[in-house]
């Protein structure tokens, strides 16, 4: 195709830089030339659903999710009282827990105060689902219903990811990242090797430590030694993780 057909939509394009704040501090241009347009850098993008900024802290798209999810709750308040409890459960599950498990293994490692903020959206989602007062406890709420913790369906979600990518049910980019020292040459016979545990590459960056290929086999590697079992179905492991992250 010759380049006089190939343009580009200035206004439709975002373009960011991902670094550590130390290294964007060193950026000395704003803008970027793309064929027939000249593009400048944003501070945040909007991608497949998920906001990510410079820095990935995850600051923007917490903040959204939150919005978002108490408008719905909100909405899901004004008629409850109308609603049968598994009509209120599929409403829930679709404009709200879907929303928190979207993409969610992108927030390991966020700030705590952003996990408290995503927290707090289960915390009044359960108490509206199961009649619960302001002041009432909300983890035995939360077990009622068999929900796990945020931060636990981060790791639930991580702990499948992983799973998946040993069993061959998972995509090659992702499996690749999943080495079991059992294959690394010179530590295959090492007790870790036995117990089916995952190299976990180093890292100079805390940026680099919240990648898949670190988090990933970190996550594995903190699961008991029965749930790292090759002959556990995906059911299996499953169940057995659920009921593991609930403590």
């Amino acid at each position: 195709m010759s380049s006089n057909h190939l343009k580009m939509n200035a206004d439709k394009t975002q373009l960011i830089q991902l670094d550590t704040k130390l290294q964007l501090g060193k950026l000395s241009f704003t803008e970027l030339s793309l064929l027939s347009a000249r593009v400048t850098f944003s501070s945040t993008v909007y991608d497949l659903g998920f906001f990510l900024n410079s820095q990935l802290t995850m600051k923007d798209h917490v903040l959204a999710l939150c919005r978002s999810c108490f408008w719905q709750l909100r909405l899901l308040c004004l008629v409850r009282l109308s609603l049968t409890s598994d009509t209120a459960k599929t409403l829930v599950h679709a404009f709200i827990s879907s929303r928190l498990d979207y993409c969610n293994s992108l927030l390991h490692g966020v700030s705590d105060n952003l996990l408290k903020k995503l927290q707090a959206i289960q915390n009044a989602v359960a108490r509206v689902m199961s009649g619960a007062r302001m002041f009432d406890h909300i983890t035995p709420v939360l077990r009622h219903l068999h929900w796990l913790l945020v931060r636990q369906r981060i790791k639930y979600k991580l702990a499948m990811t992983v799973y998946k990518c040993l069993h061959g049910l998972a995509p090659t980019y992702l499996a690749v990242d999943c080495l079991a020292i059992s294959a690394v040459a010179g530590r295959r016979h090492l007790r870790s090797a036995r117990i089916r545990l995952l190299s976990i590459p180093r890292t100079r960056t805390m940026l680099w430590t919240r990648s898949f290929a670190v988090t990933g086999p970190v996550i594995w590697n903190s699961l008991p030694t029965a749930l790292r079992t090759a002959t556990l179905t995906l059911l299996m492991f499953t169940q057995h993780l659920k009921t593991h992250l609930f403590g």
